[in-house]
């Protein structure tokens, strides 16, 4: 069962969408369930994400989870964007269901995605950020909820 929040966010996503010449992108995927997550970031000269949108191919949990995962983000740092994890999303949520907690997982993800690209472009280095994997499940990473 979807809390109201997941409904809400499933059937009224936010900032979805693509932003033209985004300062960062980032493309994500769960080869087990196919969802496919690519999220844009426009990040400004101090470091803050002015504007974010998403684009996903999946289920309702995944929408929701990268819908949230943009309002989580928005107006913050690039700092504080990476400290965002797939238990912030889920509680954001007021929860999922365990099977698709994965969703979660994978709104983190690109996040770390659409910075690594942005710190690319830069020639920066963010840190505490690794290089995201493309499908979440190369290294059978479980979700830290």
């Amino acid at each position: 069962m979807y809390t109201k929040k997941v409904m809400d966010h499933f059937a009224n996503p936010r900032n979805m969408g693509e932003i033209e010449n985004p300062s960062g992108v980032g493309t994500v995927g769960n080869a087990k369930c196919g969802d496919i997550m690519r999220m844009y970031l426009n990040i400004d000269d101090n470091g803050v994400i002015q504007d974010v949108k998403f684009k996903t191919f999946g289920c309702g949990a995944a929408v929701a989870t990268s819908s949230i995962a943009t309002e989580l983000i928005k107006g913050k740092t690039v700092q504080d964007a990476l400290k965002v994890t797939n238990k912030a999303v889920v509680d954001a949520l007021d929860g999922l269901p365990p099977v698709k907690v994965h969703c979660s997982l994978l709104a983190e993800e690109a996040i770390h995605a659409a910075l690594w690209d942005y710190a690319e472009k830069k020639g920066i280095v963010i840190e505490g950020l690794e290089k995201p994997k493309s499908d979440i499940h190369e290294e059978e990473k479980e979700p830290t909820y």
